[in-house]
């Protein structure tokens, strides 16, 4: 048997632009066999429409590494046989904590020594 199903991955930061992103509207643009899946920011998704447009049927079914409003879930969203709920852990796999902690003693070092933190996120705070 052919997997019909279409997944749709969501992979982008949380901004304004982006916060609500995937509403009640653009839910019903998708086709009944998208699987919505979700591993970016919590907030990107309205949690409530999720939730109305799987009872109904709108879409297929969805997977969810990340909540608009953790660790709090829409009503309803862990009753539903067509989700899969990750603990917000979808990255814990060895090799990726184990680039995760070399990444983080990479930046503490440089920090350290007084050098620019490989990847910086603020470079506001440095001080010439």
């Amino acid at each position: 048997m052919v997997n019909r199903m279409r997944k749709n991955a969501i992979h982008l930061p949380l901004d304004a632009s982006t916060r609500g992103l995937i509403g009640a509207r653009e839910l019903a643009l998708m086709k009944r066999t998208a699987v919505l899946v979700n591993a970016a920011r919590g907030p990107v998704v309205d949690e409530k429409a999720l939730v109305r447009a799987l009872k109904a049927g709108r879409i297929a079914g969805a997977g969810l590494d990340v909540y608009e409003d953790e660790p709090n879930l829409a009503p309803g969203l862990t009753k539903l046989p067509n989700t899969v709920l990750a603990p917000h852990m979808a990255s814990a796999s060895v090799e990726t904590r184990l680039r995760m902690s070399n990444m983080a003693v990479a930046n503490c070092i440089a920090g350290l020594s007084g050098e620019r933190p490989p990847n910086l996120l603020n470079p506001g705070v440095l001080r010439p």
